[in-house]
């Protein structure tokens, strides 16, 4: 049978393909199309206790067994954000709320004042900025990617979660990808709340998920070359990110 694979980030460079199609046996689970390639690119196979998996866009387990037609993705450690928003800015639940990932500069502030109502006493905006270094070194500018449905999907997921643990009003949570220069915002989470409590706790616990968890990936650009920042994986198997050139 076969199935559909992506590679992402550095493993995507390792491979030096994004997507294949691999035959696979019946009855195949997701390690062995991982060692599949890992028989071919050793460096792959020595991400094996750092990876996650995901079949058709859902964290899998190694031994999750396939179906043909699987999409199945590996997805190295995150690290981890037009005018506006664009055309593809989900607006889930209370039709209220704006995720986006974007490839054009994020406009925090027309976003912030489209977010605000008359019930609303509090507002909160986090911005993630690429600062000029990282490590002791000097960061020329960084680029992100993202596996796009699985990140809105987390995004979404993250949203909800802040509002069953919070009594928020609006929420916008958008990632830009590609490059971005020194200075420019990465991240964006904005939230609105009738009082200030909520409003602050909330955009934390929407960032600091948003890293741990949303499958984008960091590349850091220097004078003397590029790496991808560093993560790693939980024992839950959610993503978790590593630190550098984005301020957290």
């Amino acid at each position: 049978m076969r199935v559909h694979v992506l590679f992402f980030g550095r493993f995507r460079e390792i491979v030096g393909l994004a997507e294949d199609e691999a035959q696979v046996s019946e009855g195949a689970r997701v390690e062995d199309v991982f060692n599949h390639y890992g028989v071919r690119h050793p460096e792959l196979a020595g991400f094996r206790d750092s990876a996650a998996a995901a079949v058709n866009q859902q964290f899998a387990e190694w031994r999750a067994p396939l179906a043909a037609g699987d999409e199945v993705a590996f997805l190295p450690p995150v690290s981890g954000g037009a005018d506006g928003l664009p055309a593809n800015a989900e607006m889930p639940g209370a039709e209220k709320d704006r995720l986006a990932l974007v490839h054009l500069p994020i406009a925090t502030a027309e976003i912030a004042a489209s977010l605000k109502a008359p019930a609303d006493g509090a507002q909160v905006v986090f911005e993630g900025i690429v600062r000029n270094h990282s490590g002791g070194r000097a960061t020329l500018y960084l680029e992100y990617e993202a596996y796009d449905s699985m990140a809105l999907a987390g995004m979404r997921a993250i949203v909800a979660e802040m509002r069953e643990r919070f009594p928020v009003d609006r929420v916008a949570m958008v990632h830009r990808l590609g490059r971005i220069e020194i200075g420019e915002t990465a991240v964006a989470v904005i939230v609105s709340s009738a009082h200030r409590a909520a409003a602050f706790d909330a955009c934390r616990y929407g960032i600091d998920e948003l890293k741990r968890r949303v499958p984008i990936w960091k590349k850091e650009y220097f004078a003397d070359g590029a790496v991808w920042a560093e993560g790693a994986r939980s024992s839950a198997g959610k993503l978790q990110a590593g630190k550098s050139g984005l301020e957290r």
